[in-house]
């Protein structure tokens, strides 16, 4: 389970810090460039909608939302951390005491 919060953790800073260049590339990709879309990282983009007129619409996904979510997640880290040291704290104190 801590190896997949990890995991989790990295994939929410990776979101965060990722860069939308290629999602803006993508929207000015002509029909005949279209083997390009392989090579870019699209990570970033949540919906991507183009008109028969040739207008393209570019979702991105809410950094700020992800940032949130990742200092929440990180802040429950920390406390759980805390906690744990505080209880093997006690846990010595009572062995300690019991000697």
């Amino acid at each position: 389970m801590d190896k997949e919060r990890k995991r989790l953790l990295r994939q929410l800073e990776a979101l965060a810090r990722c860069r939308v260049n290629d999602a803006v590339k993508l929207a000015f990709l002509g029909g005949n460039e279209l083997e390009r879309i392989d090579g870019l990282d699209l990570t970033p983009l949540t919906e991507f909608k183009r008109s028969d007129k040739g207008s393209a619409e570019v979702r991105l996904v809410d950094r700020a939302a992800v940032i949130r979510l990742l200092i929440e997640l990180s802040a429950g880290q920390e406390e759980q951390k805390a906690a744990e040291f505080f209880r093997a704290w006690e846990d010595k104190a009572e062995e300690q005491s019991g000697l």
